[in-house]
């Protein structure tokens, strides 16, 4: 049986990513193509993809010149159906939502605490 695949951006807690690994998910990390700290999100296609993304605002938005916009990063996961979880604190949810207000139905933007929960739904 093929265990489903959650990719993580850099500053992803250890906590949640050994949480899934204990309830049987595959961890891997994903780089936003500056970081080099995994696979570049611009690889991702119908045959390697992920079940799931999570990462942190700050990840995905750049500057306007930027090459790799966080418009294309949702692009991604609403071409492949990857659900993208976005951690940001509660106080926090407006504001993150004014810079990257065109988010499609596969980008959340959940509360640190809320986001194994709704891992785990997603996932199962």
């Amino acid at each position: 049986m093929t265990r489903k695949s959650v990719g993580y951006f850099e500053g992803t807690t250890s906590t949640l990513l050994t949480s899934l690994i204990c309830a049987g998910f595959d961890t891997l990390p994903v780089s936003n193509g500056v970081d080099h700290h995994g696979k570049n999100v611009r690889r991702i296609n119908q045959q390697e993809k992920y079940d799931l993304l999570i990462a942190y605002p700050h990840k995905l938005y750049a500057p306007a010149d930027y090459d790799l916009p966080y418009q294309e990063i949702f692009h991604i996961c609403k071409t492949y159906g990857i659900p993208l979880l976005l951690e940001v604190p509660e106080h926090l949810k407006e504001a993150a939502h004014r810079l990257m207000p065109d988010a499609p139905d596969v980008v959340e933007f959940l509360d640190p605490s809320e986001i194994l929960e709704r891992a785990m739904e997603l996932l199962a």
